[in-house]
């Protein structure tokens, strides 16, 4: 029997504030690399409340997500193991809130710093992956769809779903 492939489904924020981005350096298998908050989708949530989770856990920033601003499909292989691994990315744009002070941020991330998109571009070979430059290039486009382009069934909100 083939063994059914199914993508890691992540969500990343795509944060602006006065001309400037919200990444995060990160430590990582291939060393510290810079990438949009972003995580993996947990059970029992939506992708736009997952984005928004995701973003305050690795900037201590609220972020209420507005608009979705693509849905990408990317493929990485890690060095250190040969793993293959697909993920499927949903980003949103939104709002940026207030910083929660003293907030410990999420295991791995070494800090979350405000970026000019030049200085973004400059940093590319530190980019965890090229999703970062995509996101950005299609924030920057103004491509946005409204949430509801996003559908979460309310089945996935119960804990645990029933059939």
């Amino acid at each position: 029997m083939q063994t059914r492939w199914k993508p890691s489904v992540t969500v990343a924020a795509v944060m602006e504030r006065d001309g400037k981005f919200l990444l995060v350096e990160e430590h990582t298998d291939n060393g510290l690399k810079l990438n949009n908050p972003a995580g993996h989708l947990e059970p029992s949530e939506s992708p736009a409340d997952g984005c928004a989770r995701e973003a305050l856990e690795e900037t201590a920033h609220h972020f209420k997500p507005t608009a979705l601003v693509g849905v990408y499909l990317s493929r990485f292989r890690k060095k250190n193991t040969g793993e293959d691994i697909t993920y499927l990315r949903f980003a949103f744009a939104g709002e940026v809130g207030e910083e929660v002070p003293d907030m410990k941020l999420d295991e791995g991330i070494v800090r979350a710093v405000w970026m000019t998109e030049a200085e973004i571009r400059a940093s590319a070979d530190r980019h965890r992956g090229p999703m970062v430059l995509r996101c950005l290039d299609d924030y920057l486009s103004g491509q946005r769809f409204p949430l509801s382009a996003v559908h979460t069934d309310p089945s996935v909100l119960l804990d645990p779903p029933t059939l």
